[in-house]
C-alpha cells in the first residue's frame, strides 16, 4: 500500500520536491493510464493544499473529456479553447489563473472555485489531455506550482503507456 507522507507546512519548493519523488515510487511497475491518472488525482488533491478539484480531462476527436478526478462532481466535455482546461489544451501551455471570476469564459462546474491551474498533458508532440487543479481560494496558484506540477505531469507521460489514448 502507498501512504502519502505528510508536506504540511514545508515551502513550494520542498512540497514539489516531495510529491516529484513520492510520484516516481507510485507509478513504479504500473504503466497503465487509467490506474495512473486515478492515482495521481487522489495524490495530488491529498498532497496539495488548499484544493477543492484535482482530476484529468482526455482529449477525444476536438473536445476534452473527463477522466479520473477527486472532488465534486464535474463538467464532463469541454471544447477545446473553451475555459481554462480547453485554452491550455489548444495553446499547449500551462494556465495559472489566480482569480477564475476573471478568465473569460470560465467554466463554473463548482462555483466555489476561486483559483485554477491547468497542465497539458503532451507526448511526443502529441496532446493527450489536461491536469486540472482548483481552489477555493484566490491565488492559491503561482509559477512554482506550475513548474512543480510540470515536472509531476512529465514523470507521470514517462511512466505511463498512453497508447490507448493516443
Amino acid at each position: 500500500m502507498f501512504e502519502l507522507k505528510t508536506t504540511l507546512g514545508v515551502t513550494k519548493s520542498i512540497l514539489y520536491s516531495e510529491l516529484s519523488a513520492q510520484v516516481s515510487g507510485l507509478l513504479v511497475n504500473e504503466r497503465d493510464w487509467l490506474a495512473n491518472t486515478a492515482n495521481i488525482s487522489a495524490f495530488l488533491y491529498q498532497g496539495i493544499p488548499g484544493l477543492n478539484w484535482a482530476g484529468f480531462y482526455f482529449l477525444r476527436s476536438s473536445e476534452l473529456v473527463l477522466g479520473p478526478f477527486q472532488g465534486k462532481v464535474a463538467c464532463v466535455r469541454i471544447s477545446l479553447g473553451r475555459g481554462v482546461c480547453g485554452t491550455a489544451a489548444l495553446r499547449r501551455e500551462t494556465i495559472v489563473v489566480p482569480d477564475v471570476s476573471q478568465f473569460p469564459g470560465h467554466i463554473a462546474c463548482d462555483h466555489n472555485s476561486k483559483s485554477e491551474i491547468v497542465i497539458p498533458l503532451v507526448k511526443e508532440g502529441i496532446l493527450i489531455g489536461v491536469l486540472d487543479l482548483d481552489s477555493p481560494l484566490i491565488s492559491n496558484f503561482d509559477q512554482l506550482d506550475a513548474e512543480g506540477l510540470g515536472q509531476i505531469m512529465k514523470l507521470l507521460i514517462a511512466g505511463t503507456d498512453f497508447s490507448g489514448l493516443i
